[in-house]
């Protein structure tokens, strides 16, 4: 009988995989839906449209913060329903308010806000779910498999959310997410099989210290340590260049909002490309070389963009510095979220992976404020090469030497003793 690993993964990660492509595809077709309804229907200014992005995700990350201890000690994939179904009620107030007549910004704020703490609550819980499910052979697969569905749906939901908000309007898209994320929920009930019952904790009740508990444990780890350093201030200052880009493209330059569209659609196919070469490349070179040499990679096509010039040379520039840094990334990320699992303890992988979360979005949430406001005192261009600049420092805080070759993680402190710390 041949082997599932590499090739068949079993039918409840099919039905994981099929309801991560369904919610990723909705999110991106309501991609920019609630900076549109604010406005254009609730007519917000810049301040309002930058804080659902900024303080929404900020506010978002520290609601997260206990969620994560709390579903250690729950089986996850009741999690992960549970948070597709916050998920779709959140939204679904969206439309029923501007329905009603009574759609408001504050409630736009909460609504990103609970999206945003969901979010990062499933990612930890659906990372922990997918170490019970599948054997360590088989996870590098099944992530390269989930990364090469996230730029699928990247390709194709901008364009097809574009459309549908010229034809039905932003609140059309809204919808659609909201329905991706009950179909997600029904995808992963539908998996079924039996998840084991994890430890029960010892403490009635949680308590302070095991807030800061995933954080604790990442920075014991030699090799998790500089790895979430080197993810948090990386993709941190990729997201906080995106709306200088945008300025410095479609105000300065004067490209057309097609043209804008077409430099970040293209380049995703590196993605598609990177998330396929991922498990061969691991294969010939080994898991921590490929890490190393994919995450330092990605770190030198930013700072290309301080040449941006007009017209089509300046367009072909953005998607080639784009398809340069979307390939590098394609391949590193399902080798680093392999390589994290690997190096979690099984009974800390949720809530390493929450603290994970947190720190990249409040990390991204700070500097896209602060280089905010680099930019309107450097200007847009001096802002984006400040930040490509500060990028090729970031493979410093890679792991290297014997601290990152891979091991069995021990038990934590906490749970050699008996107890959860």
């Amino acid at each position: 009988m041949r082997r599932r690993t590499g090739h068949r993964l079993g039918r409840r990660f099919g039905w994981l995989w099929a309801a991560y492509g369904t919610s990723a595809l909705g999110t991106w077709l309501a991609f920019g839906a609630f900076p549109l309804i604010a406005v254009r229907v609730l007519h917000t200014g810049p301040a309002g449209v930058a804080a659902l992005s900024s303080v929404g995700a900020a506010a978002g990350a520290a609601v997260a913060v206990p969620l994560g201890p709390w579903m250690e000690f729950r089986r996850r994939r009741r999690v992960l329903i549970a948070m597709d179904l916050v998920r779709f009620a959140a939204l679904l107030t969206v439309p029923a308010a501007y329905a009603l007549g009574v759609l408001g910004f504050p409630q736009l704020l909460l609504v990103s806000v609970v999206v945003a703490a969901a979010d990062i609550t499933f990612r930890a819980a659906s990372g922990a779910y997918l170490k019970t499910l599948l054997p360590a052979g088989d996870l590098l697969v099944a992530n390269a498999r989930l990364e090469s569905t996230a730029w699928t749906t990247t390709i194709i939901g901008p364009p097809l959310g574009g459309a549908a908000i010229g034809l039905l309007g932003p609140v059309a898209t809204v919808v659609a997410d909201a329905v991706s994320y009950l179909l997600s929920a029904m995808g992963i009930l539908a998996a079924g099989g039996h998840e084991p019952r994890p430890e029960p904790r010892e403490a009635a009740r949680m308590r302070a210290g095991d807030l800061l508990d995933g954080w604790r444990y990442i920075l014991a780890d030699a090799a998790l340590r500089p790895l979430l350093f080197n993810t948090a201030v990386f993709n941190a200052l990729v997201m906080a260049t995106s709306p200088l880009l945008a300025v410095l493209m479609l105000d300065r330059l004067g490209f057309a909002p097609w043209q804008y569209g077409l430099a970040f659609a293209v380049p995703s196919i590196g993605g598609l490309l990177g998330s396929r070469l991922a498990r061969p490349l691991v294969t010939r070179f080994g898991q921590h070389q490929v890490l190393v040499a994919s995450g330092a990679l990605r770190a030198l096509w930013p700072v290309g963009l301080v040449f941006l010039g007009p017209r089509t040379g300046g367009l072909l520039l953005v998607i080639g510095v784009e398809f340069g840094l979307i390939l590098c990334c394609g391949v590193f990320n399902p080798v680093h979220a392999t390589y994290r699992l690997e190096r979690t303890a099984t009974e800390r992988v949720t809530r390493t992976l929450s603290a994970w979360a947190v720190t990249t979005r409040a990390s991204t949430a700070l500097l896209t404020a602060v280089w905010g406001v680099l930019g309107g005192l450097l200007g847009p261009r001096p802002a984006i090469g400040l930040a490509g600049a500060v990028l090729l420092a970031t493979p410093l805080l890679l792991p290297r030497g014997a601290a990152a070759l891979p091991s069995r993680p021990e038990p934590a402190p906490g749970l050699a003793r008996g107890g959860v710390d």
